[in-house]
């Protein structure tokens, strides 16, 4: 694949040093950055103890990757909305490409949690979307950038779940609580209030606390920057149901906490982690 290079210890992107891997467990890998870890100081990934909140099931990605990430979902979605013809094609096949570049130079265990992410992400699109309804995307389609975009906003998710001390992970959640009731209260945003009970869930089934904390603000962040730019929609009624949800929904991340669970679990071949 152009730009991606792999050595046995490592993944680059465009030449320099990107993307660092080590061998995993069958739960997931550990990232820590450590000079000591690498013959040439630089940062490495190893396998350590399971630690309270910071249990990833894929090595995080280099700051360099993680710029390319974020800036691929910013401008992306932009192009996406904005360059009428062409602008989805593009950008699909930019997405497919840098997802199957750090598929093909990643090792077992981490290919099959990405595989497993593009598998579970697909499915929930196909209900959510097209079936049921919840949400639409501005053409009425699955846009093909979707399914690997998620398996890229996952591993810049577990980049940044890195940074954070792990016992912040709580408090993300609790801040976001009394929001959530007031929208509940008001009848804004019903919906919001179960699938925080869903973000609860994931905190409380898995060690993973600080990466459903980021995905749970990185996730709002996404979606209110799509639904600003109008690449898809919510309902103003859940189909079927008798809740309300806002442009996006504030709890909207707990899908995708949701998603990370199931591709943890699945990686593990169904074990999840214990809580710490």
């Amino acid at each position: 694949m152009p730009g991606f290079h792999r050595t046995p210890e490592r993944l680059s992107f465009g030449g320099p040093e990107t993307f660092q891997l080590a061998e995993a467990g069958r739960l997931g890998i550990y990232a820590q950055q450590n000079a000591a870890d690498t013959p040439n100081g630089g940062v490495g990934l190893r396998q350590r103890s399971p630690t309270y909140g910071h249990f990833a099931p894929a090595p995080a990605p280099s700051p360099s990757l993680a710029l390319v990430i974020a800036a691929t979902i910013a401008a992306g979605l932009w192009i996406d909305q904005r360059v009428a013809g062409w602008g989805q094609a593009a950008i699909s096949a930019w997405v497919w490409l840098l997802f199957l570049g750090i598929v093909i130079a990643s090792r077992g265990p981490q290919r099959r949690v990405l595989l497993f992410c593009l598998l579970y992400a697909t499915l929930g699109e196909v209900v959510l979307s097209l079936v049921w309804k919840v949400y639409e995307y501005r053409l009425g389609n699955l846009p093909l950038f979707v399914p690997p975009g998620h398996v890229l906003l996952l591993l810049l998710g577990i980049g940044l779940a890195q940074r954070i001390p792990p016992r912040l992970a709580p408090w993300i959640a609790a801040a976001a609580a009394p929001f959530v009731a007031l929208l509940a209260w008001t009848g804004t945003d019903t919906v919001s209030a179960p699938l925080f009970g869903l973000l609860l869930l994931c905190l409380a089934l898995s060690r993973a606390r600080a990466l459903y904390s980021i995905m749970f603000l990185l996730a709002l962040a996404m979606e209110l920057y799509g639904t600003w730019l109008g690449n898809w929609s919510w309902a103003a009624t859940v189909p079927g149901l008798r809740l309300t949800a806002g442009n996006p929904p504030l709890a909207a991340g707990a899908f995708y906490c949701v998603l990370d669970l199931l591709v943890v679990a699945s990686a593990g071949r169904g074990s999840l982690p214990a809580a710490a």
